[in-house]
């Protein structure tokens, strides 16, 4: 059959080195542009770097097919060689088969490593934005959602308790900067960053606290600074009830309740000199090392009684809390993972169903010269399995690839975020790619099997 058949994948591999060039050029500017750092031109490197490996990957069937081959032709060593030699005669199909099951591994991996890296980093800011040992809270976690918040009478029960160490609190106005709405969160600045804090991504934390303390200086977060396009050391114009005021950014940092939403962060002193706000609506509480915790807290829980507008909340309880309904939304992602890997299998199954039909002829000469049904199986489904190795291999690099530009993403609105290896996103993603690549197959290599000789010989 090699002898009979016109040498055309050499001639397809010369093309496709050209073409493997300039896949090769398109990385590389798209490794470039992501490490510049920039939210849009990462994006555009994404999509770039998806076409230079769709150019690449003719060129990847060729040693692909020889790596996972040799395993192959130790399983089944007659079909392992019909099928290496089918994968590698046409290496354009190949590569375009295999890229439907890159796209859905790709999307796994990127998905995992985000799963990944944001858990990894979601308890190192609950710690650092509620880094105390009680909260009050009001109704709403939002905090201008409606809140009602309390005079100084409260703050002065609560640092009156035997047994509180320091209490802070965090005060609440609005402002716009332009056309553009801005929340701004007055807080004490030489108390909060001992109680709790931000989760700088520029600036430093003692500067920027230090500067607030002493004047007119802000803090804002990365929604803020994204949407704005204000940068560390601008001059920002609030409008204030007292008219407009002018703030310096000091740093750009992180708060939990606050991620959301554009937000400021301002001395207590200036919000109630600017904006005429004085009114707490969530206090932050530590306990002193040496007290009694159930003293501490029953002495909170009678203060807070004649608050109804606040619950007395243990720290370590809400971030148990938090984490608990985090990884549930977390969940849905690992759902959407499975619902992705779906469609590659059902690529792969359609495109081993035509390209058995395509080689009716082959397969019915095959059986001619003495192979049997499960010869015939076995190279049908060698050949889905090596079609899925070179999936599997391009989904991984674009993977690690989308899984660094996302964690990328979400770092530059604030949530500073390391990435993490997505071992388990590998591991599961070459599982399901090997383990589609025989499912792909089974019904293809069952309708090669029942190949009916003289009609397949006579096929056109």
């Amino acid at each position: 059959l090699e002898s009979m058949r016109p040498t055309l994948a050499s001639v397809e591999y010369k093309q496709n080195r050209k073409r493997a060039l300039i896949g090769l050029a398109l990385i590389a500017v798209s490794v470039v542009g992501l490490v510049l750092g920039d939210v849009k031109l990462a994006g555009i490197s994404g999509v770039v770097f998806l076409i230079g490996l769709i150019f690449i990957a003719p060129v990847m069937v060729k040693p692909v097919a020889e790596i996972f081959g040799k395993l192959m032709i130790w399983i089944y060593p007659r079909e392992g060689r019909l099928a290496q030699g089918n994968l590698t005669r046409q290496p354009s199909r190949a590569a375009i088969t295999a890229s439907s099951m890159m796209i859905g591994l790709a999307i796994c991996i990127a998905l995992m490593a985000m799963i990944t890296s944001i858990e990894h980093g979601f308890e190192t800011y609950l710690d650092k934005s509620l880094g105390t040992d009680y909260l009050l809270m009001p109704p709403s976690l939002v905090l201008g959602a409606g809140n009602l918040g309390a005079n100084q009478g409260l703050m002065e029960r609560i640092n009156s308790i035997d047994g509180v160490d320091v209490a802070t609190s965090l005060r609440l106005a609005s402002s716009q900067v332009g056309e553009e709405s801005l929340q701004i969160i007055g807080v004490d600045p030489l108390v909060y960053s001992e109680v709790a804090g931000l989760e700088f991504s520029e600036g430093n934390s003692e500067e920027a606290f230090t500067a607030m303390s002493q004047g007119s200086a802000m803090v804002i977060n990365g929604v803020f600074a994204i949407t704005s396009g204000v940068e560390l050391g601008d001059v920002l114009t609030l409008k204030t009830p007292q008219g407009d005021r002018q703030y310096t950014i000091v740093g750009i940092g992180f708060d939990y309740l606050n991620a959301k939403i554009a937000t400021g962060y301002i001395s207590q002193a200036n919000l109630s000199k600017d904006f005429n706000s004085e009114s707490d609506l969530l206090i932050l509480v530590n306990r002193k090392a040496d007290a009694d915790r159930n003293a501490v807290t029953n002495s909170l829980n009678e203060v807070t009684r004649e608050y109804p507008t606040f619950s007395l909340v243990d720290s370590s309880d809400f971030k148990t809390e938090q984490l608990g309904m985090f990884k549930m939304a977390m969940g849905v992602f690992y759902l959407m993972v499975f619902m992705l890997a779906i469609p590659g299998l059902i690529a792969m199954a359609n495109t081993m169903g035509i390209n058995v039909i395509e080689r009716t002829r082959e397969i019915g000469m095959l059986r001619a010269v003495g192979s049997t049904q499960t010869q015939v199986k076995r190279m049908i489904l060698a050949e889905s399995v090596l079609l899925s190795a070179l999936g599997t291999t391009m989904g991984i690099l674009v993977g690690f690839f989308l899984s660094y530009l996302l964690v990328k993403a979400i770092s530059f609105i604030g949530f500073r975020t390391v990435f993490y290896f997505p071992i388990m996103g590998v591991v599961m993603s070459i599982v399901v790619g090997f383990v589609f690549g025989i499912l792909a197959a089974l019904i293809p290599a069952r309708q090669a099997a029942k190949t009916v000789i003289v009609e397949a010989l006579q096929y056109e």
